[in-house]
């Protein structure tokens, strides 16, 4: 493995892992601070992972891509952007740092490292809002890579995210990483591993919605490398 793409991995393990610590931390929080009120809990959840999710894509971004999401890294190879070497490198540095980060969201609130979520989710609804999650990050972050908007891509990303949190019913976890590393958090932002393989099922379904949406807009898309 050369020295180039271990950066990557390193920065897609950290990444991966910061986002993580940031969408359960900030739900461990809502959750203390305001235990009464599961729509301000939601809220206060969102509007954290909408802010900070753009901070993470401008520090790593210049060295990874700032994946942080499988689904990202196979759309970037299926549609040339990037190798399938380094998608195969990146899906496990993103897995593994999503639980690294629940870990270290459990500790930094006094929890212990691994609690297992009990949060049972999925249900018809929760699975199409997850492929409609999916489909819509998938296309905020290639429509503008097309269209020579990448520069806009951080600030999009975060708009779309924490607006996906009230306007699907899955609150739009869209990334199989973050599905699993949340499994090891029993608290507001987690989810049970019962229910995670339907999540990531979906997420996969969205996937292939999105390859297909943007062949269908952008049928003379070039690879850039």
């Amino acid at each position: 493995m050369n020295l180039a793409l271990t950066r990557r991995m390193t920065a897609e393990f950290l990444g991966s892992a910061l986002l993580a610590a940031l969408v359960i931390g900030s739900g461990i929080a809502a959750q203390r601070l305001s235990p009464s009120d599961t729509g301000l809990q939601l809220l206060e959840n969102a509007l954290v992972t909408a802010m900070g999710l753009p901070v993470l894509i401008l520090i790593f971004g210049p060295i990874s891509g700032a994946h942080f999401n499988p689904a990202v890294s196979l759309v970037d190879s299926v549609t040339g952007l990037r190798s399938w070497r380094d998608t195969a490198a990146y899906i496990p540095s993103q897995v593994v740092g999503c639980i690294a980060g629940a870990a270290l969201a459990n500790l930094m609130f006094g929890d212990p490292a691994i609690t297992i979520s009990t949060t049972d989710r999925l249900t018809p609804g929760h699975f199409l809002a997850e492929i409609v999650a999916t489909t819509g990050l998938l296309l905020t972050i290639f429509v503008l890579a097309k269209t020579d908007r990448a520069s806009v891509t951080p600030w999009a990303v975060g708009a779309y995210i924490g607006a996906a949190y009230f306007f699907t019913s899955s609150a739009s976890f869209a990334n199989p990483a973050i599905t699993v590393g949340r499994m090891f958090s029993d608290t507001f932002a987690g989810i049970a591993p019962t229910s995670a393989p339907g999540y990531i099922a979906a997420q996969l379904v969205g996937v292939v919605v999105a390859l297909g949406l943007l062949r269908w807009f952008y049928p003379r898309a070039k690879s850039r490398r």
